[in-house]
């Protein structure tokens, strides 16, 4: 199971038991942040898209993908991966999907919109289950390529 996997993942640096699972679902952002008692907007999502290969990318719960950004970023149009895709080529079912603990090749990006928060909450793998990172511990443990801005919908 893909939870017990991102568990593992964080085991090797001594974080296994920040990883929450919890009693009722977290698969969409509104549910996660009804689940964490936070705003939606610190719920740190993650999209699964196709560019030079698998690509992730972490936002914060109130954006949405840019496609004139991300065509600028990538050089190609914005196409997200299907359910089935994002399982086989991601490692993690939609409603779990995560940077932690994912098959190799797969490039993580993380949005500057989750640059105001001092914490966020991304999902580990299940769509019941979910870590508090500061935006320092994401940069690290996500093994991000780097940072982006491909999002819309969050500034203020």
């Amino acid at each position: 199971m893909a939870i017990e996997k991102v568990k593992e993942y964080f085991k090797q640096y001594g974080m296994a038991d920040r990883v929450r699972e919890l009693e009722v679902s977290s698969a969409t952002v509104e549910l996660a942040a009804q689940a964490l008692g936070c705003q939606p907007c610190r719920i740190a999502k993650t999209l699964s898209f196709m560019a030079d290969g698998p690509i992730l990318i972490v936002a914060a719960g109130d954006a949405k993908i840019d496609n004139p950004k991300y065509k600028a970023q990538f050089g190609i149009k914005a196409k997200m991966l299907t359910p089935d895709e994002v399982e086989a080529l991601i490692g993690h079912a939609v409603g779990g999907v995560c940077p932690f603990g994912i098959h190799e090749g797969v490039t993580v990006y993380l949005d500057e919109s989750l640059k105001r928060f001092e914490t966020v909450f991304p999902a580990c793998g299940s769509g019941n289950s979910a870590i508090e990172l500061t935006v320092p511990e994401l940069e690290q443990y996500s093994g991000r390529k780097s940072w982006v801005d491909v999002c819309k919908g969050w500034q203020a």
